[in-house]
């Protein structure tokens, strides 16, 4: 087993008041898996994918991953985890907008290997970038591409680092359906060539169809899976 959530609360306050975003969220994932999250907005899929990745702390309840307890590490070791170990893909790209397609790419192992120079990995990003049908768009700047465009290239950033895990949060929700699909597909593509596992929140019907397990979460908790 990858990743383990055990009783997963988060809570938010506000003022006097308290919300309950999780209610106590046991979830398992395999090495391997392609797990989709699913559920009406507000339903809490988002605040457990952060939670999962590393990104927030629950309230209460443990995050084990690959034979570690993700919670009990400082700061500094967490976000060393999430850069060697774990990739994210979300709804807005998220790319620098001053660099190039491939130095995005190229950021993650950059910060990995603690320097600022390309060269070292260029041949690594340049053959993702190929993979994802972007090769032409190498020197293009973010406002030069288009939003499918963009989102491979956040893609390709999520996986310079072979991580163990992606999170991909609505990856297709920004996109129109030809360059959704075009997305889904790079995306099982990973998990069929690589084991990549893949934790996807999604409303988008085609991909979670496509999806080896699907998880229902509503008003904080799992209803199925």
């Amino acid at each position: 087993m990858l990743l383990e959530a055990v009783d997963i609360h988060k809570t938010y306050t506000q003022g006097k008041k308290k919300l309950d975003i999780l209610k106590g969220i046991d979830l398992k994932v395999e090495q391997g898996e392609v797990l989709c999250i699913v559920g009406p907005s507000g339903a809490g899929k988002s605040t457990l994918l952060h939670i999962l990745g590393g990104l927030d702390y629950p309230t209460s309840g443990a995050v084990n991953f690959d034979g570690d307890s993700f919670y009990k590490n400082n700061d500094k070791v967490r976000a060393k985890i999430r850069n060697n170990k774990i990739g994210f893909v979300f709804q807005f790209y998220h790319l620098f907008p001053g660099f190039t397609a491939l130095e995005n790419v190229l950021f993650p192992m950059m910060v990995k290997e603690d320097t600022v120079g390309v060269k070292k990995f260029e041949s690594k990003g340049l053959d993702l970038l190929d993979q994802f049908g972007l090769i032409e768009r190498i020197k293009h700047k973010p406002n030069e591409l288009s939003g499918g465009e963009q989102q491979r290239v956040a893609i390709a950033r999520a996986v310079i680092n072979d991580p163990q895990i992606l999170f991909c949060d609505e990856p297709t929700g920004n996109l129109d359906s030809e360059n959704g699909s075009e997305v889904i597909r790079l995306l099982l593509d990973l998990n069929k060539r690589n084991k990549q596992t893949l934790i996807i929140v999604t409303h988008d019907e085609e991909l979670a169809e496509l999806c080896h397990r699907t998880v229902h979460i509503r008003d904080g908790a799992i209803m199925q899976s």
